[in-house]
Formats: structure tokens, C-alpha cells, sequence
């Protein structure tokens, strides 16, 4: 996979409209050539609403796009996420099971909405779907941060990372999970739409024991080593994990967009790979 354009680089995670990015895919795409990349991936939360979209500006403007996903996973009582490279965007199969997921993540919304009145901080589901300012398509996801939007613009969180630290954020007093598929699955589910499994970020999730039981579990192809959220410390350890089973080391920004003037979890750009290690992960969907 070559590009005439760039650096020879490729951000591998960032997110779009399509699921609780800021941007259009079309945006992510020029600001990924504006940054002087090469490549950039799309992989936004249980959706591939935004890659059509991406990969026709991905040809007018000479840039590779990647199509991606991030699957929402749950093991070990912690939500996982596994990020798919590659696949087919229009398998009937994976749609049907995406469209699953997302009534899921519905629920869950739901179950945020309620917590968070009883904390006397009142949105409805219809608040938060005025601030996209656009009508939302039955193929997108309404995420935390869409949540954390509504929140501020009320006046009850300072900005988005307030609403985490407080309210949303794991282990906060209106987190909430619900039941949802074992990453091993998610990752079978990547294989069957023709793509390569990559667990993300492991180092958020704060036990390296269960990251090697998803690892040895579902044999994805990679590991993201390097990631906005993870230190030198976390990338030395787990290149090490990659280099144990043999695995491949992806990377990316993580990037939502900008919100209050913060961009959140990094700028397109601040984590790559080189454009090869998309290559190596097409390679193994081929084996």
C-alpha cells in the first residue's frame, strides 16, 4: 500500500460524526494530509457510517484511508475495545451485527441519563442529539462525549474532561455498562468482514494479566502499542508483549476532535505507524 503523498506515516485510530468525533470523515481525512500524513484509519464506534464518505475524499485528495471500526467489548468487568482494519464496510453480515451493538449502546445511554438525574443533573436523550445540530442517521451512535457536550452547554461540568473526571468516567457516580460481547468475538467478527483484529489501547485498561488472556483468547493480529494515552513505560511493555506472541505493533491518535477548544484524546498525527505495518495487517487477512 503506497502513497505519493506524505510522510510514509499513517494515524491508525480516529474517530468521526459518524459515531462522537467532532469532525466530518471527509475533515479527518484533509487534516490527516494537512498534518503531512500519508494515511489515516477510520475507526469509529460500533459503526462504518463515515467510510464511504472518507474513502472518496481519500481519492480525490491522494490520501490512504483505511477502513476501520472500533468494536465495544467487555471482559474481565472492564469495557474493551478492539479495532478492525481493513474489513469489508458493506458485509451484510457485520452490518446486522453492528446494528446489535448499537441498541446496546442506546440502552446505555439511557441508563447514563437516568443516573445522572438523580444526581440532579437533568438532560434527555433529545438535548443531546440538538447538539450534533444535524439530523442523526439511523447508522451513527450517540457516545459519552455526546453526553459530556450536553452537560457543558447546561453549565453543569466545565468541559468534556470535567464531565469524565466526575460524572462519566469509569468507576464515576454515572458510568454505566451493560452486558456486550467478549472481545474474542468481536475480534471473529472482524475476521468474517475480512479484516485484522487489534486490541486498542491496552493500557487503559490497568491489568496487563487480562490483557494476555484476551491476547492468547483472540489471536488478534496486533496489539496498539502506541496510543495518545500511553507513556514511553506503557509502550516499552507492551512492544515487548507484541514481540512475545509474535503480534503486529499499531498506533494511533485516538482523535475525537476539538471540544471546548480541547482537542481530545490527541491531535491527528501525534501517534502513527509507518505506512508498512498496514501492509503487515493486511497480510495476515490473507493467511
Amino acid at each position: 500500500m503506497r502513497s505519493t503523498n506524505g510522510n510514509g506515516r499513517c494515524d491508525l485510530h480516529t474517530h468521526t460524526s459518524a459515531s462522537d468525533g467532532m469532525n466530518s470523515p471527509a475533515e479527518n481525512v484533509l487534516l490527516a494530509k494537512q498534518k503531512g500524513l500519508s494515511g489515516i484509519a477510520i475507526t469509529d464506534h460500533d459503526t462504518v457510517a463515515g467510510i464511504t464518505e472518507a474513502l472518496e475524499m481519500g481519492r480525490e485528495a491522494g490520501m490512504i484511508v483505511v477502513p476501520g471500526i472500533e468494536i465495544s467489548t467487555n471482559a474481565g468487568g472492564k469495557d474493551i475495545h478492539v479495532l478492525g482494519y481493513g474489513l469489508n464496510h458493506e458485509d451484510s453480515l457485520l452490518l446486522e451485527r453492528l446494528t446489535q451493538l448499537r441498541a446496546t449502546r442506546e440502552k446505555r445511554n439511557e441508563m447514563i441519563l437516568d443516573k445522572l438525574r438523580e444526581l440532579n443533573i437533568p438532560i434527555s436523550l433529545q438535548e443531546v442529539k440538538e447538539g450534533l445540530n444535524r439530523p442523526l442517521s439511523p447508522d451513527e451512535s450517540i457516545g459519552r462525549p455526546h453526553i459530556a457536550d450536553a452537560m457543558v452547554r447546561k453549565g453543569y461540568v466545565t468541559d468534556l474532561r470535567d464531565a469524565f473526571d466526575r460524572y462519566l468516567g469509569e468507576g464515576r457516580p454515572a458510568y454505566a455498562s451493560l452486558p456486550r460481547i467478549a472481545p474474542e468475538v468481536a475480534m471473529n467478527w472482524i475476521r468474517d468482514a475480512g479484516g485484522a483484529p487489534v486490541l486498542a489501547h491496552p493500557g487503559l485498561y490497568g491489568d496487563d494479566h487480562l490483557v494476555r488472556d484476551i491476547v492468547e483468547k483472540g489471536k488478534p493480529a496486533g496489539i496498539e502499542v502506541y496510543h495518545s494515552d500511553h507513556g514511553p513505560a506503557d509502550e516499552e511493555r507492551y512492544m515487548e508483549m507484541v514481540n512475545q506472541y509474535g503480534l503486529i505493533a499499531t498506533g494511533g491518535s485516538d482523535y475525537h476532535g476539538i471540544r471546548q477548544g480541547v482537542v481530545f484524546h490527541g491531535d491527528v498525527g501525534s501517534r502513527s505507524v509507518p505506512v508498512e505495518t498496514i501492509e503487515r495487517l493486511m497480510e495476515t487477512t490473507r493467511s
